[in-house]
């Protein structure tokens, strides 16, 4: 009797230790663990990051509760314990969620940013997958990056997660909302294809930077009409130019190596960077739409590329409080800019 008590008693401790909490102070750790590492590596990993004090406890722990660690990057803290620290490694699916919003407008770097903040995913793990062709080629996803398809929306995702994962979910959520608003406008998305040639990839590219230029969203269906008009007119000039400052800044944000203008780069467009033909994402010296997005639009500028407000508009500036001046002629438009 005293022997099945003493077990008890031990059992009963060995959860309260690792339901406990991590000794250090919540400082994050990135570990890589490589394929086919030993329990006896793994451990001498974690000791030596500051995660686990001692390795006997943790390791029998890992053996009795785990099916053994995942291959991969890791986003820990030092104040795990015990069982949210194997959970972890070991991608356990009762793992913590957390719920996360991702903004209107957000690029890829923002949202990777935000995801490491919230210790889904690795930061720069997630730029990476971002732009991995064998994971666009599965998603069936065309242009550079996964940008502009990753929704903005709030989730609850679950930590340390594989950015590819994410993607995944997140790319899944724009085709959902795709699916619908072509659903309600089929005419729309019909009219589109045959007159520009636009399917998935052009619609999201135009959204993005409807998304990126405006700050009311009850102007983005102008802003959708100034930019068709821009394409369409064959009079305006330069021909089918875009002329979008956002689309520039893209550029040297993802490839500055490309433009000499981009070295100084520093979330400001200046004057060289519009006339820097080197960046592929310059809308003032490339007709037509950019490579791919430049961000991730929400719903509300999906459906103004849909719905683009017809008006004779080709010019507009911003007029203060996320508002802008539209004109019809470039005169107009020069005195729009100039306050008069």
């Amino acid at each position: 009797m005293l022997g099945t008590i003493s077990l008890l008693g031990a059992l009963a401790g060995f959860v309260v230790w690792a339901r406990s909490g991590g000794a250090g102070t919540g400082r994050r750790v990135v570990v890589d663990v490589p394929k086919g590492v030993t329990q006896g590596d793994l451990m001498a990993m974690l000791v030596d990051r500051g995660l686990v004090r001692r390795s006997f406890p943790f390791s029998l722990y890992f053996r009795l509760f785990t099916q053994g660690p995942a291959e991969g990057r890791h986003v820990l803290r030092d104040d795990l314990g015990p069982r949210s620290l194997a959970q972890r490694l070991s991608r356990s699916p009762s793992r913590a969620t957390r719920k996360v919003t991702i903004p209107e407008g957000f690029h890829h770097k923002q949202i990777a940013a935000r995801l490491a903040e919230f210790e889904i995913c690795d930061g720069a793990e997630f730029e990476t997958a971002a732009f991995d062709p064998a994971l666009r080629s599965e998603l069936g996803i065309l242009g550079p990056s996964v940008e502009g398809y990753l929704f903005p929306a709030t989730y609850e995702l679950t930590v340390d997660t594989e950015p590819s994962n994410v993607i995944r979910l997140l790319v899944a959520e724009t085709r959902k909302r795709l699916a619908r608003i072509s659903a309600e406008k089929p005419q729309a998305v019909a009219t589109l294809a045959e007159k520009d040639g636009f399917g998935e990839h052009e619609i999201l590219t135009l959204a993005s930077i409807v998304e990126r230029e405006s700050g009311d969203p009850i102007e983005d269906p102008v802003i959708a009409g100034v930019f068709f008009n821009r394409l369409r007119d064959p009079d305006f000039r330069p021909l089918r130019s875009l002329g979008s400052d956002p689309t520039a800044g893209y550029g040297c944000l993802v490839m500055p190596e490309r433009a000499p203008s981009c070295a100084s780069y520093r979330g400001q467009v200046l004057p060289a960077m519009l006339r820097d033909a080197e960046n592929p994402y310059n809308t003032y010296r490339h007709p037509g739409l950019p490579p791919g997005p430049i961000a991730n639009p929400g719903e509300t500028a999906i459906r103004a590329v849909l719905a683009p407000q017809k008006t004779d508009y080709l010019y507009f500036v911003a007029a203060g409080g996320g508002r802008h001046r539209f004109s019809r002629t470039f005169e107009e438009h020069r005195q729009a800019v100039s306050g008069r």
